[in-house]
């Protein structure tokens, strides 16, 4: 009987030379299954920690610290063991020559961007400039709250809970604004106009009035809220009304708009203040008017 097929010597026999070392099937499936363990328990190690912070950590802005450090801790398993797996196999890295040569071609193809977004997402765990959980508006027109930093995306989930994956390049390139980087309170600004002959100090109650009767309003000295007169126009006097609000408010700005002009629409009707809508003159020629009564007359008729 012809046991040839029991034979498992050919899969240590050497294919080719890489970097000095003689690569054979056995090894190289010894080194990618080696690679691929080590990414599934980087990955299984940064999910821990961040369980064990969900449960233990209290206090405000830890959460995103632990993420931080859990997703760089992942970063160098992969990095350490996958150049651990190639010097198991045999492989000198300090004398591929070929490597470089590759490198370069790859950049070349579109790795650039994979690498400058791998490099930025970096950055933005180190300097801690994007947190998970904060609030962004980008360039772009992208805005909602930092739900993950990955290794070559940041996704952002709107408040429409909408979820857009965005390159970590484009925080370091573009315009970012984030508006939970630091103060808990940012300043929201509502437009409205009211008919000309309005009393001001009228308005400034109704104003105030409106923006205290919103929760999450601040009042404290030096942040009240209030209305400023900024312009005359064409059919009315343009106010802003002017308020300091916290995270619920300013991570919702839509919402925080339109609860402000429903209380503001309250105290301006309440108080009979009148919002005036354009006005416009229309002179009608009598002729004119007698073609076109015509005209219909005869439509009518047919």
């Amino acid at each position: 009987m012809n046991l040839d097929f029991l034979d498992t010597s050919h899969f240590t026999q050497p294919l080719f030379e890489l970097g000095g070392a003689k690569i054979s099937i056995a090894g190289m499936a010894a080194s990618i299954a080696f690679v691929i363990g080590v990414w599934w328990l980087a990955s299984l190690l940064e999910r821990s920690v961040l369980r064990i912070a969900e449960k233990r950590l209290q206090e405000p802005g830890a959460y995103p610290r632990v993420h931080m450090l859990s997703r760089l801790l992942r970063y160098v398993v992969w990095v350490l063991g996958s150049l651990f797996g190639l010097n198991q196999l045999g492989i000198n890295l300090s004398s591929i020559t070929l490597l470089g040569s590759a490198f370069a071609v790859g950049l070349g193809f579109g790795l650039q961007n994979i690498i400058s977004n791998f490099v930025s997402g970096i950055i933005i765990l180190i300097e801690r400039s994007l947190k998970v959980g904060d609030f962004v508006d980008l360039e772009s027109g992208v805005r909602g709250h930092v739900k993950e930093i990955a290794m070559r995306y940041t996704r952002i989930t709107t408040n429409d809970d909408i979820d857009v994956l965005v390159p970590n390049a484009e925080f370091i390139n573009r315009r970012v604004i984030n508006w939970t980087f630091d103060e808990s309170h940012k300043r929201i600004k509502v437009p409205f106009g009211v008919a000309y002959g309005t009393p001001k100090e009228k308005v400034l109650e109704a104003g105030v009035a409106a923006a205290l009767s919103v929760p999450n309003i601040m009042n404290a000295p030096g942040r009240e809220p209030t209305v400023w007169l900024v312009a005359y126009g064409d059919n009315s006097m343009n106010y802003e009304l002017v308020v300091w609000a916290n995270r619920a408010l300013t991570t919702r700005p839509a919402s925080a708009h339109a609860k402000l002009m429903w209380a503001l629409d309250d105290e301006l009707v309440r108080r009979g203040i009148e919002i005036p809508f354009p006005q416009r003159d229309l002179h009608v020629k009598s002729g004119v008017l007698d073609v076109r009564l015509t005209s219909d007359a005869t439509a009518i008729k047919g």
